[in-house]
């Protein structure tokens, strides 16, 4: 028996896939074009495709340095908020019976509603009396800012882990870092990949963070360095673009390394 096609679910599959390529088709577009083609209509094909406006970019940004920047933040933020963020969230999980650690999570959670602009400030001059206007200081503010929404998932999927598994372990003499570590985490691994794109999303692309805490140009991450191309009165959009396209490279190619162990543990989540 043959299977009907969803034809409605095919059209809406198209026409997303449309919505995604066509920017990043402009994106391509742009970036190989010379600022004189950007006159002709925005849809037409380059002339003669620029790749010198890569290179431009590459030298106007200091690419490799801002490239090293967004690196180690971004890896320190993923290994540091799945290590502390998965920790507490199991102590508040199995202890929501008790008021302090119930309170304590909708804290946490309530923590998701503050808009980041109304504590902009505050943040910069307190960063700024305490020195960590600095990358370390900016690496601490991600796995806090992460804190409340990575609780919020992880402390549901806690729930889920049967209690029996902790208890059998206690019988062999576990202590409860002894079960955190060698029970509760390996289980972890679904939530913990999800937690991890997100992070590491969340820390490659932001670019209103790094521009109010960082003070020194030699900290710029990849986002931040994007600003060089704006001035007062015109952007530079073939170098912008280009810019932008190298800027996105380095999450395609871990996105395609790691794609099967990422889509595997998400999976593994959702059939729990």
């Amino acid at each position: 028996m043959k299977k009907r096609k969803n034809w409605l679910v095919t059209s809406l599959l198209i026409i997303g896939t449309l919505l995604i390529f066509f920017p990043l088709y402009l994106t391509i577009n742009i970036a190989l074009k010379t600022p004189e083609e950007m006159v002709e209509p925005l849809l037409s094909l380059p002339n003669e495709w620029r790749f010198q406006n890569f290179l431009d970019a590459i030298e106007m940004t200091n690419f490799f340095h801002a490239l090293s920047n967004s690196f180690l933040v971004t890896f320190c933020v993923v290994i540091l908020t799945v290590l502390t963020n998965s920790l507490v969230s199991y102590a508040i999980a199995r202890n929501m019976h008790k008021k302090f650690y119930k309170g304590l999570f909708y804290y946490f959670v309530s923590a998701m509603f503050v808009p980041f602009p109304i504590i902009m400030l505050p943040l910069v001059r307190q960063t700024a009396i305490a020195g960590m206007d600095n990358l370390i200081g900016l690496i601490f503010l991600y796995i806090v800012f992460q804190l409340s929404f990575n609780v919020f998932i992880y402390v549901g999927y806690i729930k889920s882990i049967p209690v029996a598994l902790e208890e059998a372990a206690v019988m062999d003499g576990a202590s409860s870092w002894k079960i955190f570590w060698k029970v509760i985490f390996p289980l972890l691994s679904p939530m913990n990949a999800t937690v991890a794109i997100l992070t590491a999303l969340y820390a490659w692309n932001d670019f209103m963070l790094p521009l109010v805490i960082l003070t020194d140009p030699e900290d710029a991450t990849l986002p931040l360095v994007q600003y060089i191309f704006q001035s007062e009165f015109s952007t530079n959009y073939n170098l912008a673009f280009a810019s932008y396209l190298l800027a996105l490279l380095p999450m395609i190619i871990v996105y395609l390394i790691a794609q099967k162990w990422i889509i595997g543990n998400v999976t593994r989540g959702a059939v729990k």
